[in-house]
């Protein structure tokens, strides 16, 4: 049997450097690969293109690389949380391109299952439409987008077995099942890391033929971005 387990997140993201580009799972700070994204900033790679729904805040997520002037281009569909995103796309030191968020799930979908690109209204007669191909179907128009390419993609889930079989939780399963499989090595970081067999086949979400690394992580702080509660009376 092949295994896809590493030892640890040095080892999952060996191979990774300058100027790459990288799918990291989550939305908002719900299921990110923290420590995939640990790991990056300690390595320090310089000028990568980052496919996200969004960009982490100032302290947290994909912020601890903005921070350090790591990211080269943000490819997302919210970005409002990170003050230092704001400032860094305002002075021009950040070059960001939004999406839908549909479209950006469905890019990577796509990316996933090898269809090079596919036509969708949303976007249409916007700025997303500049300089793309459009065709009308059924009496409405259609944009032509194009599946990403990325290098690695690191994404976290909550369960998952040695050959790289997953399974995700709650809204952590909004975008890091697209992103696997959707870049040239899909590296898996979870909670709980079993033996093959282990899972029930009828509750696995991704197969393992999507992931090529696959380790347990450590520490997940599993913040939250505004916590609201009910006053007490």
């Amino acid at each position: 049997m092949i295994t896809k387990t590493v030892e640890n997140v040095q080892a999952a993201c060996e191979g990774v450097k300058d100027d790459m580009t990288f799918m990291l799972g989550g939305f908002g700070l719900s299921g990110i690969p923290e420590n995939c994204i640990a790991q990056l900033v300690k390595l320090n790679v310089k000028g990568v293109t980052c496919i996200s729904n969004n960009a982490g805040v100032d302290d947290f997520g994909l912020g601890l690389l903005l921070q350090k002037h790591q990211i080269k281009k943000m490819i997302s569909s919210y970005v409002g949380e990170n003050a230092e995103f704001e400032r860094q796309m305002l002075s021009g030191e950040l070059e960001v391109e939004l999406i839908p968020q549909g479209t950006l799930a469905h890019r990577c979908k796509a990316a996933q299952g090898g269809i090079p690109a596919f036509y969708t209204p949303a976007g249409y007669g916007t700025e997303i439409a500049e300089g793309k191909e459009s065709r009308e179907f059924n009496g409405k128009m259609h944009i032509l987008e194009n599946a990403f390419k990325a290098d690695f993609a690191f994404i976290k889930a909550w369960k998952g077995d040695t050959v790289g079989n997953l399974i995700f939780n709650g809204s952590a399963r909004n975008f890091n099942p697209n992103m696997c499989g959707a870049a040239t090595i899909t590296v898996a970081e979870v909670e709980q890391l079993l033996p093959a067999g282990e899972l029930d086949p009828n509750e696995i979400h991704i197969p393992g033929i999507f992931v090529q690394r696959i380790f347990k992580g450590e520490n997940y702080e599993k913040r939250i971005e505004n916590l609201t509660v009910r006053k007490r009376d």
